[in-house]
């Protein structure tokens, strides 16, 4: 049989992947170590970093030590690739970092959100404030990844509804590219945590879970393996207007103002509700987080538990279609409600329906949103530098 002329190159592409993505999951590698890891020759993998490196994509990063004989060269991804930009635009703060290829930041910056200037002229104030902080050239950027609390269609990026911030509804991402010559991708905030928890956080090691945001208004995201599941509309997970006992959903249509104050769910479990709650119970502090906090501290058992209880209803009605096999409670308020508001849920749930899911405190507690833009930026970035996609 004679072999396909596109044969040799096929495999050498394959072969400069297996390699690029084993640097990229595990971090600086001997040629030994890349030849053991992804099952190629020594012969082969000393043939691959080499090619990678006169590419400038590889780069020796040190010496590992140690071992017997001459210390082996170490090779890890080049930062000088490429870098990415995650930004976090909610109503009252935007925050931004750049970083290079291999996710270390260069640059950050979080500043108060101005509602009075459009989101093209926003984000390029961004990018360009970070490039110049980082010392560097717009032209290294290869990704930029922007998050928002909105309904976004996965099919056209459109955006159906931005909670609290309507200049973004519409076609604001296609402004954003006539004016920031980056790639450029929206996608929603809970989405993008779930990202981080799947990958920095308590879901690693579940086989699904979702993602339950108690933040300004609440949301939810639900991963299967390292799939998310979003909708055909992208409003999947969009638990504001998720009719529960104890709420009032209203009748006919949507209404944008009255999603924002009191829809539902959001009337049960959203910031405003749960400040109200802590001034009832005498635990209030400066935002719902901190009054969470405090009558954890306090240990403000009737707080508590009536909150587990609202959150709970929410969360069972989820279960009950989804079954998963893990719940995490995300957002500052997750975050600082911990084990005391997980472990009320858990048992809450438990009484409310079939599903019998793990509960825990999400334990990513810095900016969980921006890290899971950032992962998606990095992940792209790699793929039209070192693959070149489009």
């Amino acid at each position: 049989m004679t072999a396909s002329p596109g044969r040799p190159r096929l495999l050498r592409e394959l072969n400069d992947r297996a390699a690029l993505e084993l640097l990229a999951s595990s971090g600086a590698l001997t040629r030994s170590q890349v030849s053991e890891m992804t099952g190629l020759s020594k012969v082969t993998a000393n043939h691959v970093l080499a090619r990678l490196e006169e590419r400038g994509l590889v780069v020796k990063v040190g010496a590992q030590e140690g071992g017997p004989g001459p210390n082996a060269a170490l090779y890890g991804l080049n930062p000088a690739s490429g870098q990415v930009i995650a930004i976090e635009v909610y109503p009252d703060t935007t925050a931004a970092v750049l970083a290079d290829i291999t996710g270390r930041v260069l640059a950050e910056t979080t500043a108060p959100t101005d509602a009075t200037v459009e989101p093209a002229e926003a984000v390029h104030a961004i990018v360009a404030h970070l490039v110049r902080a980082a010392r560097t050239d717009m032209a290294q950027v290869q990704a930029c990844v922007i998050a928002l609390p909105a309904v976004i269609e996965p099919a056209t990026s459109r955006i159906r509804f931005c909670y609290e911030m309507p200049a973004w509804d519409g076609d604001a991402i296609e402004e954003i590219r006539r004016n920031v010559p980056l790639p450029v991708t929206i996608d929603n905030d809970v989405n993008l945590a779930a990202m981080a928890e799947r990958a920095l956080g308590v879901a690693k090691d579940a086989r699904d879970f979702v993602l339950v945001w108690i933040g300004r208004g609440p949301g939810s995201a639900f991963m299967v393996g390292d799939q998310l599941l979003r909708g055909t509309a992208g409003a999947a997970g969009e638990l504001g207007a998720m009719p529960v006992p104890g709420s009032d959903l209203g009748s006919g249509g949507f209404d944008r103002g009255r999603y924002e104050v009191a829809a539902a769910f959001q009337a049960l479990v959203g910031a405003p509700a749960v400040q109200e709650l802590a001034e009832r119970h005498q635990t209030a502090a400066e935002t719902a987080a901190k009054s969470v906090a405090a009558a954890v501290r306090s240990a403000a058992v009737d707080f508590l538990d009536e909150l587990a209880w609202r959150i709970a209803l929410g969360v069972a009605s989820i279960c009950t279609v989804l079954d998963p096999e893990l719940v995490v409670l995300g957002s500052h308020v997750g975050f600082a409600g911990g084990d005391e508001i997980a472990g009320r849920v858990q048992r809450a749930v438990a009484g409310m329906c079939l599903a019998r899911p793990r509960v825990t405190a999400s334990t990513i507690p810095d900016r969980p949103v921006v890290r899971g833009a950032l992962l998606i930026a990095v992940a792209q970035a790699r793929e039209r530098v070192f693959f070149g996609e489009p």
